[in-house]
């Protein structure tokens, strides 16, 4: 194994060395988020990172979009994304695509938390918050609009 190569051990918490942090901090457009920075910064090599999101039940991530894909793998609970203007239920073992300049939103709307890892380029934008304007152009579906947090 090189000198560069790791295994980064899980623990009942966790990752060994990784810490928990809040999803975010600048804004309050989510709820009961937490997340894990696993491939980051730390792994020059890579041109992506990964990382571990867990949302408490009744939680949700911000509603936002970007202009880089996204790869996302259910590995805990159950819940639901919004996927522009439609909602899926996803469940432990899904992946979902997310593609460039999709408004999207996890919520973990069961009685379980709602944990997943997502990819994306190391090289990315920013997330944008879809203001009223944009919902009302791109999301038409009543279920949808009810579901959606902001």
């Amino acid at each position: 194994m090189s000198d560069r190569s790791k295994v980064i051990k899980a623990t009942p918490d966790g990752w060994e060395s990784i810490s928990r942090r809040e999803y975010k901090t600048e804004k309050t457009n989510f709820k009961s988020v937490s997340r894990y920075s696993l491939l980051t910064d730390d792994y020059p090599d890579l041109n992506f990172h990964t990382r571990y999101f867990e949302i408490e039940p009744g939680g949700y991530s911000s509603l936002e979009m970007h202009r880089h894909p996204h790869s996302v793998v259910i590995l805990k609970g159950a819940g639901s994304v919004v996927l522009d203007n439609e909602i899926k239920q996803v469940q432990e073992h899904d992946v979902i695509f997310i593609s460039p300049n999709t408004i999207h939103q996890f919520l973990a709307d069961t009685d379980r938390e709602l944990g997943f890892l997502c990819t994306v380029d190391r090289y990315r934008d920013k997330p944008v918050i879809p203001d009223d304007t944009e919902i009302s152009n791109r999301i038409t579906d009543k279920k949808v609009l009810k579901k959606i947090r902001k």
